[in-house]
């Protein structure tokens, strides 16, 4: 693993200090800080969902059994569900913004 470079998330100035008025008036940051940190390790939806395809079509050109296939198809179907459900969040919200 020498050679690899990993990448370090770090607060921005202004996050840092969204973060020290939001103690200063008693209330918990620790997990605004991690969502903030976390935005940069987060995988979108439709790179999920290219993933789980390439693991499909490997699996089918390897002969994985009908079970594998199936649990992979589920995951699949579980991050269309999800992605579905954040879009349709999203087109309400911004209804009710205009």
């Amino acid at each position: 693993m020498s050679g690899v470079k990993r990448k370090r998330n770090v607060l921005n100035v202004n996050q840092k200090l969204e973060i020290l008025q939001k103690l200063d008036n008693g209330e918990s940051a620790s997990t605004d800080a991690e969502n903030v940190l976390n935005e940069a390790n987060t995988i979108s939806h439709s790179a999920a969902l290219q993933s789980v395809e390439t693991l499909l079509h490997y699996m089918g050109q390897r002969g994985f059994d009908y079970g594998d296939n199936t649990a992979v198809r589920k995951i699949y179907a579980d991050i269309r569900q999800e992605m579905n459900k954040q879009q349709k969040q999203k087109r309400i919200t911004d209804f009710l913004q205009q």
